[in-house]
């Protein structure tokens, strides 16, 4: 394939918005490999694995865990390296684009991971951790109770393993890793984000930055937004390496210093355009007793669903090219959650993710971009259809 067909930088930002990152073009054997070489070069040696969402909140707990083992990285390479990103003609070729640069290794070594790579990532550290380390698994949740034989290779070659969480946990898989030896804390998904889990579990006295940095954290993962630096927050960890935003919010909490705003303030030029484009092709379809908006985009999905939100759903639905979506609700729909675990997802109450099983070969992806992402959006909201058939059955009972 030729690089220019997916290089986001040549395409229109109307094309844009609807195919996805070149990363999807990838095959998944690649991004295998890369997983697999990356997670063996920071936990050989290392002193304390962390297995962590790539968010602001699975990486907020890292942030703790550096505090806690004395571990934290050194902050001035990276804001050096945002300075660059800035003005390129300071750059050097020491940085890139992500601020992914050269730097230290941390003792609390981090693999990221997400619900559907977790077992990979747990495999990961049974083979490569040495043995004796101290393992955490942070604001991850396996999808069943498969995790056994996983967790029990982690627990074998771990000093103790420890897993905080605030998401919807089935008992049964619940079960299961705390059998394994597993030191399991699951706060209440709409109180607490697994940073706040974090930092009451474990035994330290937090300085006041980094118990603000939990504070902030939850308001945007519980989807509250009553403190702007939340987005903030959510927006650097997305476009920061996992080292450079852990390495800052562990040393300035939620008030980022100059350098990080100005290059938020940059980055969110395109993406302010990006979120008009989804919100523009957005439709409001009533379901039952519910208004769900719908709609299809490379975007940011939490402001997204704001402006829909305040255009009056009860519930918003975006479609990603990749194939995946987000369901965010708000105080007229909790069951975000309910939504999702139908369509091969889970998440919270109000706040959701799924990539229904649809895909069977490339053609199903080439509609899918040439639709808008039609039959995920029909598949996505027959699920909320069969929540309105349930209520309707419970009612009649």
């Amino acid at each position: 394939m030729d690089d220019d067909l997916i290089d986001a930088d040549r395409l229109s930002l109307s094309r844009k918005s609807r195919l996805p990152g070149a990363g999807f073009f990838y095959p998944d054997s690649l991004d295998d490999e890369y997983a697999d070489r990356r997670a063996r070069e920071a936990v050989e040696g290392a002193e304390v694995v962390v297995v962590a969402d790539g968010d602001a909140d699975g990486l907020g707990c890292v942030a703790l865990l550096r505090e806690v083992y004395d571990a934290a990285l050194d902050v001035a390479p990276f804001e050096e390296s945002l300075i660059n990103r800035l003005d390129p003609a300071l750059s050097d070729d020491g940085a890139d684009e992500a601020g992914d640069e050269a730097h230290d290794e941390s003792p609390v070594a981090l693999v990221s991971a997400g619900p559907h790579s977790l077992l990979d990532a747990l495999d990961r550290v049974a083979e490569y951790a040495d043995p004796g380390v101290d393992v955490y698994v942070c604001d991850l949740c396996p999808d069943d109770a498969a995790i056994t034989e996983t967790i029990d290779a982690v627990v074998d070659r771990a000093e103790t393993v420890r897993w905080f969480d605030h998401h919807q946990w089935d008992d049964t898989a619940a079960a299961a890793v705390r059998e394994a030896g597993v030191d399991l804390v699951v706060g209440a998904s709409d109180e607490e984000c697994t940073t706040d889990v974090a930092l009451r579990s474990l035994d330290a006295t937090f300085p006041d930055h980094l118990k603000a940095l939990a504070t902030v954290t939850r308001d945007h993962d519980l989807w509250v937004k009553e403190d702007p630096r939340s987005d903030d927050l959510a927006d650097y960890a997305h476009w920061a390496s996992a080292d450079e935003y852990v390495t800052v919010v562990g040393r300035y909490g939620p008030d980022l210093p100059d350098p990080v705003i100005d290059y938020l303030e940059e980055q969110r030029v395109e993406k302010e355009r990006l979120i008009e484009a989804a919100v523009d092709r957005a439709e409001m379809r009533s379901v039952g007793p519910w208004t769900v908006g719908v709609t299809y985009g490379r975007c940011s999905q939490n402001e997204v669903a704001e402006t829909l939100r305040e255009r009056g759903a009860d519930a918003a639905v975006i479609v990603k090219p990749a194939g995946s979506a987000s369901i965010r609700g708000s105080e007229g729909f909790e069951r975000c959650h309910e939504v999702a675990e139908q369509v091969n997802g889970g998440g919270h109450p109000r706040a959701a993710g799924c990539k229904p099983d649809i895909y069977d070969d490339m053609l199903d992806y080439a509609h899918h971009w040439s639709s808008e992402g039609y039959a995920t959006r029909q598949v996505i909201l027959a699920a909320f259809e069969r929540l309105v058939g349930q209520d309707t059955d419970a009612a009649d009972e």
